[in-house]
């Protein structure tokens, strides 16, 4: 049977259609649709073309979210569906250019945890908590995550709801489909989110989110919503930009999922004893806390320390810095943003918001964070000096780190798997 064309459903209007650029902007409810910004040239539209491609990226656009509905359709999605996500649908350079900015300086992690625990930040948790008890409570007694911990990643993901964005998640997705970087992925989560549109949980003008299509007040990709996403308000609807019954529930719901275990806090700063060999501080290296506290790990206050069933040290800061012990609910927060000074943000603003003390040992603030740059200049230095770092890319993993800690045995040094200024120069040195 022949189809209707997404194209020509849309007529002159798309041919002549702006392209309209992503505005991230705060709401703390599901807003409406915001007011365009001004339409992009046609040199920057140009910019995104495929290699390859005639010279109108509108058309070629055009052409591929045709080729993509019929993917789609086969996939189970209905008319209606489509014709409600593709008949406006807007290539977005912006997207693009966001996409593929890889930013050259990093902070150091104490710098991060300032922006994201700073007092302010705290005292909009508790005020948050205090005011949505009733949500976050009934998400926690059910899913076995702390109040304090869904309220903390509802903040850094939203600010408490205040900015989650306001960009299409249709628009962005079907653009980076469309520009092929990760057209895979792009592709998978676009599915997920028509899914998302067929079974009535949102409508395409308030499916809203960042550049990269994670949506609601605590960011979920739409793959992510299709897994995890509950109905705790028992409307029929998975709401989580407007509902903080389902959000708090999702969250929850997400968290439990990737392994939170109910009772056991995600990590606790600790002091570690004299002579502590740092290169056991990995995080493939687990024990139970009791097995550390054998050893003579104690927490920063001196106590003794709380039950962990499987637990790495961590020095986010290397050796002169604090240290950490965190078990498989530290491992959860990865699973939701896969990096240790998010993770540790998370356990440290929950901490704070349920009335915790900060950090108590000091940072290195000596130290600067290296450049992308310069961490691949080190990255081939080592691999040159055959202390193996894994391909060169910039970007500090486990691969580097023992690298790192190889080089630093061989010198003498302790070896945490940090990196720093005087480390490259050491290593460039002629």
């Amino acid at each position: 049977m022949h189809q209707p064309s997404f194209s020509s459903a849309r007529g002159r209007s798309f041919a002549c259609a702006a392209i309209v650029l992503a505005v991230v902007a705060g709401c703390a409810t599901v807003p409406p649709a915001g007011p365009a910004a001004p339409a992009a040239t046609t040199a920057a539209a140009e910019e995104i073309r495929p290699p390859g491609r005639p010279e109108q990226p509108e058309q070629d656009f055009a052409r591929w979210v045709e080729a993509f509905a019929a993917t789609a359709r086969e996939a189970g999605i209905g008319e209606e569906t489509l014709h409600a996500a593709f008949d406006d649908v807007r290539l977005m350079p912006r997207v693009v250019d966001l996409d593929r900015r890889q930013p050259e300086f990093t902070q150091t992690v104490w710098d991060y945890l300032e922006r994201a625990v700073s007092d302010q930040r705290v005292a909009r948790g508790r005020q948050k908590l205090a005011e949505f008890s009733a949500e976050a409570g009934a998400a926690a007694a059910r899913h076995g995550v702390p109040a304090s911990v869904l309220v903390a990643i509802w903040g850094l993901e939203s600010a408490y709801g205040a900015n989650y964005g306001n960009t299409s998640v249709i628009d962005a997705l079907a653009t980076l489909g469309f520009e092929g970087r990760r057209e895979a992925w792009a592709r998978g989560q676009l599915l997920a989110a028509l899914k998302i549109l067929q079974s009535g949980d949102i409508a395409r003008a308030h499916m809203l989110g960042s550049w990269a299509g994670a949506m609601g007040q605590t960011q979920f990709l739409p793959s992510a919503f299709l897994a995890y996403a509950v109905d705790a308000d028992g409307d029929g609807r998975r709401d989580i930009w407007g509902s903080m019954a389902d959000v708090m529930a999702s969250t929850a719901n997400f968290m439990a999922q990737a392994g939170w275990l109910r009772g056991q806090p995600w990590g606790v700063e600790v002091r570690l004893p004299p002579g502590f060999d740092h290169g056991r501080a990995d995080a493939g290296l687990r024990q139970p806390s009791a097995a550390w506290a054998a050893e003579g790990v104690l927490l920063a206050t001196g106590a003794a320390l709380p039950e962990l069933s499987d637990a790495a040290v961590l020095l986010p800061a290397g050796a002169r810095g604090p240290a950490f012990l965190v078990g498989a609910n530290f491992r959860a927060i990865l699973r939701y943003n896969n990096s240790t000074s998010y993770a540790l943000a998370v356990g440290l603003l929950s901490d704070a918001i349920a009335g915790g003390t900060g950090v108590q040992s000091p940072w290195p603030r000596d130290l600067r964070a290296l450049s992308r740059s310069q961490l691949l200049t080190l990255q081939q230095a080592l691999n040159e000096r055959g202390f193996a770092s894994g391909a060169p890319d910039g970007t500090l993993g486990p691969a580097t780190r023992d690298g790192i800690r190889q080089y630093q045995r061989s010198l003498g040094l302790p070896a945490d798997g940090y990196p720093t200024v005087d480390l490259l120069e050491r290593l460039v040195r002629p």
